[in-house]
């Protein structure tokens, strides 16, 4: 199992086997590779939100839940060779606009130099099912 991550102080590997999603400004060391959506619902609704959906993922297990900080650490196995992968999600207010909420993932696989985009699939793919 894999370090949680520290979205303010993550420090991306040079392999292309990695995908971030972050709002401006909240990850100092590293650069993301697209912004962070916002959503129409409190950061307490919507990390219920991805709880609900993260339980209807069988190849996903939570590894560490922080409703705190709205942080959800876990593993994603990949569904053919059954690679692990680690994912982090935190929910975080939309300072712009009371009441609603941006999303931040970084996703990473354990092995292999390039992951063929599958970290960023799996990114969008949440965040799709989340809106």
């Amino acid at each position: 199992m894999s370090a949680r991550v520290d979205f303010e102080t993550i420090e991306r590997p040079g392999s292309p086997n990695t995908y971030l999603v972050a709002p401006e400004g909240l990850c100092a060391n590293a650069t993301p590779d697209a912004d962070a959506p916002s959503f129409d619902l409190s950061p307490e609704a919507l990390f219920a939100k991805v709880e609900s959906v993260l339980s209807d993922k069988s190849n996903w297990s939570v590894t560490h839940r922080d409703p705190a900080t709205r942080q959800i650490d876990l593993v994603a196995r990949t569904p053919l060779l059954k690679f692990k992968d680690d994912v982090a999600i935190r929910v975080l207010p939309d300072g712009a606009n009371h009441g609603k909420s941006r999303l931040a993932v970084y996703s990473r696989s354990r092995v292999g130099y390039h992951d063929l985009g599958a970290n960023r699939k799996r990114v969008d793919s949440l965040i799709a099912e989340l809106k």
